[in-house]
């Protein structure tokens, strides 16, 4: 019998205390590590040579468990405490020993379960053993368990053709679809240190394949159904290849090339063998094995079946014994057969039915955010990244986890769950975990494909705690593996998602937990040591997994590499390692709370991407910078209305004759102008008289209804009201002094000449109302400072050409209309007004526009009817999202040279964050504009990470 023992001896003047040092030791380690006794010695005995003498240690006691020792007291509990002495692999187990306490997880509970089934005749569900986790407690279940009505596994040995198994006719049809796809390849590579004895190990692996009838498989059709074909002797073919004569380096990679191909090379299921051998000799005591079997014959567990007994063989018939091995009391066509009759009728129905009824309605697809679109048809090129935590953080989570009655499985799938809904803003959603399936006792020892996926969804509410999703997540989990026995294949067959070829059906992401790793080990006169292969295919979008070695935790991740960039991998794991560091310090804290950026992201998003300080004319105001232009070109065009033009000369006079009107009548300083006119020239010399006055315009579209516009003259409450006016019939009852630009005949009388400045760079520019849509329209006051910040933007980013004639299409009612109107004005450029962007559909526009600043749902209009300009080279889209399809068709306009995409609320002039589209990208809205700080924050105002 196996059993873990160490012997230690103190240092001189210390003492040692058995149980003491093994809690420590469970600190550190995982649980199948820690020795089930520890020998406390006055000295080590050592041989001749200074080391260990193992023939003198003396043999250990009987090991306690941790807590006083309480032998069982009756038949039932000392069958019990057998049966997890021996699945546990320690030499005793007393009635009050908890069994995860002793290293117990999900699926030794499993094997637990089966045993009990096999040894009492009694059906007893997993969750038992975490609702009673004693013998004792688990003995009065017992009593009260009902009688296993599963039929026995029999062996037909004979039958030459078989049926599958539901998890082998689904890879049978999927090979049908693609013959020899790589993806259900299963392979597993070791590194031989030492003096190998090839003969003999050719000779293990062929008593192996003469064990397994599975290995001797191949698949035929039989009036029109596949069967498996048993043969009665297949050899395994042991490939040599000798890399020993190249230099080291060469070698290596030579190795790493033939690892690459063997693990990409195809079967043929129809004709077989479905596993081979390839042995690499790189030097006289180095070699590398990789044995690959399909995975229709093989899976994750028989891999593990796989080395014990090469092993096992390996050093018998080294010493040339005989095979040490027990005959097998079934092979896996037996099991397949009794999947068949077990799962059919009323038995089958109601499982589907539970598994129905759990799936109900659920989203079909997890909506992650990707680095890249989803294809139209899933392809299979992944990759694969590997992560370490360290034992600590193990161990906590392992406490956490044996606390709330889960186990550590649970732990991580619950953080998995959290992380995938933050990531992805879904609160309802499904994992795939793939669980062993070898629920009865004469099966474990089996070469084959057993392993089966369950569905597990989870409703993660952000308000939530860990705790109380901890709860839910086990609920399912222990309801899941009881009902385990519906094949994947049969529960897709029942459900009948909607079919999509872009994602793979009722889940997306896979999570599984290996607990039992193969590390290091040891034959006669060779060292094994696992060779971790590189990936380069993935089944799922992203499958996660946590293998325990006595380092930590080792995180595999494998991705898509159509959907995600290896850096977003790399801050995944880390996110969710961070999430999983705020769980164990804090596990009752709400699920959309919980930690997820490091340090450095944090500081990243919060400080080093919103470094976007500049210089500006902080004193100057919108006023000055026209005047300022208007004398350096008063010939040039500023405004282009239908058949009419306005030099830069001819606005600054029109404009400062409407504000020495405006200050006679009292505008100053923060007054607030209303301004109602048609989209002609004078949208620019209103604004700009209201400006150049001191004042601060509030635009009034006389398209609006007289409700809204009632809501707006409200706010207009100043001294004067500049208008066109047939339109002031069309407004509410107002108080201010009408000042009629198409009528007032005082205003040609005004001084052309500029008035003394009293404005300053603090007082309100302009009133821009938010839609409206929750509930009456907010006006929003925007400084001259904050207008003049972000036209200073639009000069460093706009080329002069690209701005010498800008579509002033958009009501003066919304921010973007600033844009068109100043951007142009400030540097020399024209101002061309029209109704709408329509328009240009309609008729030509007498000048040359280089520029279009829109809504995305305009411009796709004009793109359908062709009515883009070929003079336009630049195009701003705000205020809607922007479609990719539509960055491409607005490219697809050959004169267009560059496409901006512009985001940012009313509240924040204009314009917050912009990118400029790429040909081939998808559009984003890019990163904050200079002198602005943008931050993406969640439901709770916390950061999110990059790129959520």
């Amino acid at each position: 019998e196996k059993r873990l023992v160490a012997y230690v001896a103190a240092k001189a003047g210390a003492t040692l205390e058995a149980e003491s040092l093994k809690a420590s030791l469970r600190q550190r380690l995982p649980e199948y590590m820690v020795p089930g006794t520890v020998v406390v010695l006055e000295a080590l005995p050592l041989n001749a040579n200074g080391k260990v003498d193992r023939k003198a240690l003396p043999e250990p006691e009987a090991p306690q468990s941790g807590s006083t020792y309480e032998a069982p007291r009756t038949e039932l509990e000392a069958k019990l405490a057998a049966i997890w002495s021996d699945v546990l692999r320690i030499p005793q187990v007393g009635v009050k020993d908890n069994f995860f306490a002793l290293g117990g997880h999900s699926l030794l509970a499993t094997q637990v379960v089966s045993r009990v089934r096999t040894e009492t005749g009694a059906e007893l569900p997993l969750r038992a053993l975490f609702e009673a986790p004693t013998v004792e407690a688990l003995a009065k279940r017992l009593e009260k368990a009902s009688r296993s009505t599963t039929m026995a596994m029999r062996s037909a040995a004979g039958a030459a053709s078989r049926p599958l198994s539901f998890a082998q006719q689904r890879l049978w049809f999927i090979d049908q679809l693609e013959p020899g796809t790589p993806l259900y390849n299963v392979p597993m590579a070791v590194r031989l240190e030492g003096e190998l004895r090839q003969e003999v190990l050719e000779k293990a692996l062929d008593e192996v394949m003469r064990r397994h009838e599975a290995l001797r498989t191949t698949f035929a059709e039989e009036n029109g159904q596949p069967i498996q074909v048993i043969h009665s002797e297949t050899k395994l073919s042991l490939e040599r290849v000798d890399l020993h004569a190249a230099d080291a380096r060469s070698r290596d990679e030579a190795a790493r090339h033939r690892l690459e191909r063997e693990v990409m090379k195809p079967f043929d299921l129809n004709r077989g063998p479905l596993v081979r051998a390839l042995l690499l000799k790189l030097d006289a005591r180095e070699h590398v094995l990789i044995v690959t079997m399909h995975h229709i014959v093989s899976d994750g567990w028989s891999m593990g079946v796989l080395v014990r007994e090469v092993g096992a063989l390996y050093a018998a018939f080294a010493e040339g014994r005989r095979s040490p091995l027990p005959e097998l009391p079934v092979q896996y066509a037996d099991y397949a057969a009794w999947q068949r009759q077990e799962l059919q009728g009323e038995a089958l129905q109601r499982e589907v039915d539970y598994w129905k009824q759990k799936l109900a309605a659920a989203p079909p697809m997890l909506e992650l955010p990707t680095d890249r679109p989803r294809p139209a048809v899933r392809g299979n090129a992944g990759a694969l990244q590997s992560f370490l935590w360290p034992q600590a953080l193990v161990q906590e989570l392992s406490g956490l986890a044996q606390r709330e009655g889960a186990s550590l499985y649970m732990v991580l799938l619950a953080g998995w769950q959290a992380l995938l809904s933050r990531y992805s803003g879904q609160t309802d959603l499904s994992v795939g975990s793939p669980i062993a399936g070898r629920t009865r006792s004469e099966v474990e020892g089996l070469i084959g494909f057993f392993v089966n996926t369950l569905v597990l969804r989870a409703n993660v509410e952000p308000g939530q705690s860990f705790q109380a999703l901890l709860k839910q997540v086990r609920e399912t989990v222990l309801e899941a593996q009881e009902h385990q026995q519906v094949p994947f294949e049969k529960l897709v067959e029942a459900l009948q998602p909607k079919r999509d070829r872009s994602y793979t059906p009722l889940f997306q992401v896979l999570l599984a937990l290996q607990n039992l790793p193969m590390g290091e080990a040891r034959l006669p006169g060779v060292t094994l040591k696992p060779v971790e292969l590189e990936s380069k295919t993935s089944k799922f979008d992203l499958s996660i997994v946590f293998v325990e070695t006595p380092r930590g935790l080792d995180v595999l991740l494998e991705y898509s590499t159509e959907l995600f960039e290896a850096g977003t991998i790399r801050r995944m794991v880390e996110h969710l390692r961070v999430l999983m560091e705020g769980v164990v310090a804090k596990p009752e804290e709400a699920v959309g709370r919980l930690p997820m950026l490091t340090e450095a992201e944090r500081q990243q998003v919060l400080v080093t991407w919103n470094q976007t300080q500049a210089e500006y004319p902080r004193d100057a105001t919108i006023p000055q910078l026209f005047e300022a232009q208007a004398r350096r070109t008063p010939e040039a065009i500023a405004v282009v209305s239908g058949k009419q033009r306005l030099t830069y000369r001819e606005v600054e006079a029109k404009a400062n004759q409407l504000a020495h009107r405006l200050r006679k009548l009292g505008v100053g300083p923060e007054s607030r102008v209303g301004l109602c006119v048609e989209r002609t020239a004078d949208v620019v010399v209103g604004t700009l008289g209201i400006l150049k006055a001191g004042g601060a315009y509030v635009p009034l579209d006389p398209s609006y209804p007289k409700e809204r516009l009632g809501w707006l003259l409200e706010d207009a409450q100043g001294p004067a009201l500049v208008a066109h006016s047939h339109l002031l019939e069309s407004l509410p009852h107002f108080t201010a002094q009408a000042v009629c630009l198409d009528r007032d005949e005082a205003l040609a009388h005004e001084s052309t000449l500029a008035l003394p400045a009293e404005v300053r760079p603090e007082n309100v520019a302009y009133l821009i109302y938010t839609s409206g849509s929750t509930g009456r329209p907010k006006g929003v006051a925007v400084t001259h400072r904050n207008a003049v910040a972000f036209l200073t933007w639009a000069q460093e980013t706009f080329e002069e050409e690209e701005t010498k004639a800008v579509l002033a299409a958009t009501s003066l009612n919304f921010d973007l209309s600033v844009f068109e109107l100043f951007a142009p004005l400030v540097r020399g450029g024209s101002v061309v007004v029209v109704r709408n962007a329509l328009h240009l559909a309609e008729e030509k526009v007498d000048a040359e526009v280089t520029l279009i600043n829109t809504v995305p749902s305009a411009m796709a209009q004009l793109v359908r009817l062709g009515a883009v300009p070929p003079s336009v080279r630049v195009v701003n889209l705000a205020g809607e999202a922007l479609p990719e399809t539509l960055a491409k068709q607005v490219y697809g306009v050959s004169t267009v040279r560059k496409l901006y995409n512009l985001y940012g609320p009313s509240e924040d002039t204009t314009y917050s964050t912009w990118s400029l589209v790429g040909r081939e990208e998808v559009p984003n809205i890019g990163r904050p504009l200079t002198n602005t700080r943008a931050y993406v924050l969640d439901t709770y105002l916390q950061p999110v990470p990059v790129g959520v």
